[in-house]
């Protein structure tokens, strides 16, 4: 997967120089800084469905999008550049911190992960509103479609039947800017990098529900003189 818009396919074999594309995305992607392909998943039965996941960002306006895709039916090296179906569009404010990764976990739930919209200090204060997707940890189930969406959300997800419009797809909270994360094979513990803002980085075990601090606190310091507080 490169950043600049196109995923290729290569053989696992010491010394290859061959390289052939799975997916030119060029027409879609706005790429360069902090922008373009950010992440590709591939479903847990991949090879028998032959479905994958995209994270990328768009112009026109700025947006994240993630979306599934599938291999062509007649070449499973090839994806089917028309079977684009739209997950998530999620509008950015400015052009860096985007997050990125997706990635399934051990329940079979896609896993994706938004910065808090860029910026310096998240002026708009989106990792800390549970109203918005943007610095979050997102969790939902790409088997089904449920309410008009593409996708469904686990019951299991800590703000499911919520009545005061906080984002049931939510999981965890308060990043400022997850590039990458993944789950422990042996726990099954979910490791998500954070990139800190002038001082301190911070890795952090996510858990359902958690807030993990942004823009209140930078790893161990606080920030802008605030002190971390629950929901509500």
């Amino acid at each position: 997967m490169e950043q600049r818009d196109v995923i290729k396919w290569f053989y696992d074999s010491e010394g290859t120089d061959d390289e052939d594309v799975f997916l030119d995305m060029r027409h879609l992607v706005i790429s360069g800084g902090e922008l373009g392909l950010l992440g590709l998943a591939f479903h847990p039965q991949f090879k028998q469905n032959g479905f994958f996941f995209v994270d990328y960002t768009a112009p026109s306006p700025l947006r994240t999008v993630i979306a599934g895709n599938s291999v062509d039916a007649n070449d499973p090296k090839t994806a089917d550049e028309d079977s684009e179906v739209i997950l998530l569009e999620v509008p950015r404010p400015y052009s860096n911190h985007n997050g990125g990764q997706l990635a399934f976990g051990p329940d079979g739930y896609l896993c994706i992960a938004l910065g808090g919209g860029g910026s310096a200090g998240d002026l708009q204060g989106n990792a800390q509103n549970l109203s918005s997707l943007l610095g979050k940890i997102l969790r939902i189930d790409v088997d089904k479609a449920s309410e008009g969406r593409n996708y469904s959300i686990s019951q299991n997800n800590p703000f499911v039947g919520n009545s005061i419009g906080y984002k049931e797809e939510i999981y965890a909270y308060g990043l400022r800017n997850p590039w990458r994360f993944s789950f422990d094979p042996m726990t099954g513990w979910l490791w998500a990098g954070d990139v800190g803002q002038d001082r301190m980085e911070e890795v952090d075990i996510i858990s359902k529900g958690g807030n993990c601090g942004w823009n209140l606190m930078k790893g161990s310091l606080c920030y802008g003189h605030r002190a971390v507080t629950g929901p509500g």
